[in-house]
């Protein structure tokens, strides 16, 4: 799909060759009992009155999220206007904005519409700037047209008849908004990426099937590629992410991705964002295994890398201007004769010694490894992102992800790019007390905390591994993926992260 900036200074009664451009729609917003304005004012001067005369007759009441599509329109070049309700003036915000934009692009998809014009990204949106309109609104037509029909025998994807999108902007919008159409093009290929990797069966999407995709990745986008196979993961005394996938016949993988888009890390400058990424392709729970019920959906237990991947791509497809790592541990989680066992007590990588108590608590086991094998890059910050807690759904819903972080810095510039990335987040408590529950009378530390503040203790477990740089904790058990009819991977947190990047980087 192509999408494209043409400058138009509507409220200047200018038309910039739209009156005449061919185009099969194009979309106008209308507010509710209002007098029509900008590009909305201009079309009905150029159609004789045809869209006052249809406001005025009650068929667009301007009423969020209503549509009408006009056919047959004469006096412009577009074949056929589509008037969508964007509300009251005085309150059109982000979200009656992203309202009004899906409820336009669902009119598009379904006709045979093959090239859109878009305005709405012109209206005076509360707080926001067209530039990120025109980006909320690529993200939100490529969310209405993904689809996962790979495994199917007969895939489906049906004929797409929109193949491009002009979005109108003011001709003082016009280098931003070209800049945010490269940005949303490019964190809508990594959120479909991510998607597409949890929404594979684990009997595709293995370790080694990661393995391979992050190398692809590489060749694809020029990154410097490593993944360690078993015998280097014991080189490097991983003992608690090797112990979790002890009960597997699949081997596992530790993946390091390298993206260099400033110059190399010297003297403090340039030290590259880490993201660490939690990779169980397939998590039965182990010896404490799951109940049957939605065992399926433990396929999304990699989501958190996927995150990375798709992540990664997008940095390296926008051409950010700083460097970032991704680290990914991954493997299965199963029961077996020579699984880790409640009681058994491991090493991890930098000598701590771990009481499992419970081994379905397996994701900080194989996270708490990577994130001590990321401080041999001097990191300026590091992120991890895992499906963790049962308990941070209970806590938040599938609403708002989870953060944690000790570093208020760095927890606010992610709760800034999740609010800008509309991939909400919200910050829960570190505090020390929280560290007495992961006590144990034989081991450093116990791997659970038991079930008061399940989201909470585990993030403190993982917080005893990240000490020495700035660290955060992005739990997207509740946000990764949905059940029921629309089942399927969401492709968050990339928004945020890319987000979080393109702040970083200055973008």
């Amino acid at each position: 799909m192509d999408f494209s900036i043409k400058a138009c200074d509507w409220s200047k009664g200018e038309a910039n060759g739209f009156l005449t451009g061919k185009s099969d729609v194009i979309v106008l917003g209308i507010f509710e009992a209002q007098t029509l304005t900008g590009a909305a004012r201009v079309m009905d001067v150029a159609t004789k009155g045809l869209i006052s005369r249809v406001v005025k007759a009650g068929d667009m009441s301007g009423r969020a999220g209503t549509t009408l599509l006009v056919p047959e329109v004469t006096g412009i070049g577009a074949s056929r206007v589509l008037l969508v309700g964007c509300g009251k003036q005085d309150a059109f915000n982000q979200k009656v904005y992203g309202e009004a934009v899906r409820a336009a692009w669902r009119v598009v998809l379904g006709s045979k519409i093959g090239q859109a014009t878009f305005t709405l990204a012109q209206l005076p949106i509360q707080e926001r700037t067209a530039d990120w309109a025109v980006r909320a609104a690529i993200l939100a037509l490529r969310e209405l047209t993904y689809k996962f029909t790979q495994m199917k025998s007969k895939p489906d994807n049906g004929a797409r008849s929109l193949k491009k999108v002009v979005f109108s902007v003011d001709s003082a919008d016009e280098k931003a908004a070209k800049v945010a159409v490269k940005q949303g093009v490019a964190i809508a290929n990594g959120m479909d990426l991510t998607r597409d990797l949890g929404n594979l069966p684990p009997n595709v999407c293995t370790p080694t099937y990661l393995g391979q995709t992050a190398k692809k990745l590489g060749r694809d986008w020029k990154l410097k590629v490593e993944v360690l196979g078993q015998k280097q993961i014991e080189a490097l005394n991983m003992g608690s992410f090797l112990s979790v996938a002890k009960g597997s016949v699949e081997p596992p993988q530790f993946i390091v991705m390298h993206y260099q888009g400033a110059g190399a890390a010297a003297k403090g400058k340039n030290a590259p964002i880490v993201l660490v990424g939690k990779g169980i392709t397939f998590d039965s729970g182990g010896i404490s295994i799951k109940p049957g019920e939605a065992m399926d959906e433990m396929k999304y237990d990699m989501c958190g890398a996927g995150s990375v991947f798709g992540t990664m791509r997008a940095v390296a497809e926008m051409g950010l201007k700083l460097n970032v790592i991704g680290v990914i541990p991954t493997c299965e989680n199963m029961p077996a004769g020579n699984a880790v066992k409640p009681g058994d007590i491991i090493t991890a990588m930098n000598g701590t010694t771990i009481e499992v108590l419970n081994t379905d608590a397996e994701g900080r086991l194989i996270l708490c490894d990577a994130l001590t094998y990321a401080e041999r890059f001097k990191p300026a910050a590091v992120v991890d992102i895992a499906t963790l807690t049962g308990a941070c759904i209970i806590a938040l819903g599938h609403h708002n992800t989870g953060l944690f972080s000790k570093d208020d810095a760095l927890a606010g510039e992610l709760l800034d790019a999740s609010r800008d990335a509309v991939d909400p987040a919200w910050r829960l408590p570190l505090d020390e007390e929280y560290q007495d529950q992961l006590k144990s009378n034989f081991a450093d530390v116990a791997n659970i905390g038991g079930r008061p503040a399940g989201s909470v203790t585990a993030a403190c477990f993982l917080s005893r591994f990240a000490s020495n740089y700035p660290w955060a904790h992005l739990d997207i058990a509740g946000t990764a993926w949905k059940s029921g009819a629309t089942k399927g991977a969401t492709g968050r947190p990339v928004p945020l992260l890319s987000q979080f990047l393109i702040d970083r980087a200055g973008a």
